[in-house]
């Protein structure tokens, strides 16, 4: 009897059923609490799809360093300095318009680097096999034009990951919608 190999299977999307992992009405999107140190700051956006619709069903996760540029991990060496108020991870599932949000701090540079302060951006949705990978910059940061990752992409397409400063009466906003793809997709990077 000869044996006959089966070939794989092809990769599936995340599919229609995406969303009924997301809606854990946490608060998972708080990294913040009155003793966390820093500018407080609301970060938010929409994510859109290729036609510019919005992802109703999203989830956006955002990891990034203390306001003087420690995150709260013991990987990092100077974990023991992180401020122990600030998590510096949390998740946010997009609302009916696309909508995502964060209240967090203004991040510091990263310690002993040449970066602009930034946050690290990972999203996930269904139709997508993998998730993908962004960063968000802020528009009032000088060091920006000096930062080596943001040297490296085109000048046009720089503006996909730069977060813009809302004047508000409330917390600080910082705003940044997000293409997956099309016309303006946001710049991703490989993980």
């Amino acid at each position: 009897m000869v044996k006959q190999s089966l070939g794989q299977t092809p990769s599936q999307t995340v599919g229609p059923f995406f969303s009924f992992g997301l809606f854990n009405q946490g608060k998972e999107h708080i990294l913040t609490n009155d003793q966390t140190k820093g500018k407080h700051i609301s970060l938010t956006g929409q994510i859109l799809d290729g036609d510019g619709e919005p992802v109703n069903d999203a989830l956006i996760e955002i990891w990034q360093p203390d306001t003087r540029g420690y995150f709260n991990h013991p990987i990092d060496p100077n974990h023991p300095n992180a401020d122990p108020n600030f998590s510096g991870f949390g998740r946010s599932e997009t609302s009916n318009n696309g909508t995502y949000r964060f209240e967090t701090i203004k991040p510091g540079a990263i310690a002993h680097s040449s970066n602009a302060p930034y946050v690290n951006v990972r999203i996930f949705a269904r139709g997508m096999l993998i998730h993908v990978v962004t960063r968000i910059y802020f528009d009032d940061e000088p060091a920006n034009d000096m930062d080596p990752v943001l040297l490296t992409i085109n000048p046009a397409r720089r503006k996909t990951l730069i977060a813009m400063r809302v004047e508000t009466s409330d917390l600080l906003v910082y705003r940044l919608d997000v293409r997956l793809q099309g016309d303006n997709e946001t710049v991703f990077f490989d993980a």
